[in-house]
């Protein structure tokens, strides 16, 4: 699993480029979340190495989320036997708390995809009003069940999003659903160079509806 959201933040999105340095610039508390303690280690030093440019220490957190396990997490109330990567009470009232939630390359499998519609919709069902932005790129590959070369996870990803008025039209708006727009990504700056974006390459931005019931 990649990243299920990069940033939880208190304050709306502003036009910068994306990265941890930038938020902490800000004084905004940034969680990076992944699976695995080999890959969480691997994100552990990259906010280390980056440390030199910003002092961001105290508003990156590293930690564990498995989208096939319950939401919340389980805390640990000894910190002598709180293991690294696992979360706090506190940190859990900052997801219940967060408008902002950002994931990347986290579609290319049916079954991690509806584990994290699933854990989804129960972060963003609780708390203030969250945004998600995903930003993706289709991974096309064989498949002996369509004979045919797919792109593996997002029909299955489209297939949980609505238009406004889709949602609207769920029993007169009183069931839950997502919300999903496309965003143009000619529109947005790039700042990395020697990579083409193609036409595979998507951003989302994605809103929960409660419904009314």
């Amino acid at each position: 699993q990649k990243c299920f959201f990069e940033a939880l933040l208190n304050k709306p999105l502003l036009r910068l480029p994306v990265t941890p340095d930038c938020f902490s610039y800000l004084g905004y508390a940034l969680l990076l979340t992944d699976h695995g303690d080999q890959i969480l280690e691997n994100c552990l030093k990259n906010v280390q190495l980056n440390s030199g440019v910003l002092n961001h220490q105290k508003v990156v957190y590293v930690r564990e989320l498995d989208w096939t396990h319950p939401w919340p997490p389980k805390v640990s109330s000894d910190l002598a036997t709180q293991e690294r990567f696992s979360w706090s009470s506190s940190e859990l009232e900052e997801v219940q708390k967060a408008s902002l939630l950002l994931a990347a390359d986290v579609i290319y499998s049916d079954d991690l995809t509806d584990a994290l519609f699933g854990i989804l919709e129960r972060i963003m069902s609780q708390g203030s009003e969250k945004v998600l932005y995903l930003a993706l790129e289709k991974r096309y590959n064989f498949s002996l069940d369509d004979l045919d070369v797919v792109a593996n996870g997002y029909l299955n990803f489209r297939s949980y999003l609505k238009d406004d008025s889709e949602c609207e039209g769920l029993e007169l708006g009183s069931l839950p659903c997502f919300m999903g727009k496309c965003i143009d990504v000619a529109e947005i700056p790039q700042y990395v160079g020697g990579y083409d974006r193609g036409d595979d390459v998507e951003l989302w931005e994605i809103r929960y509806s409660k419904g009314k019931l």
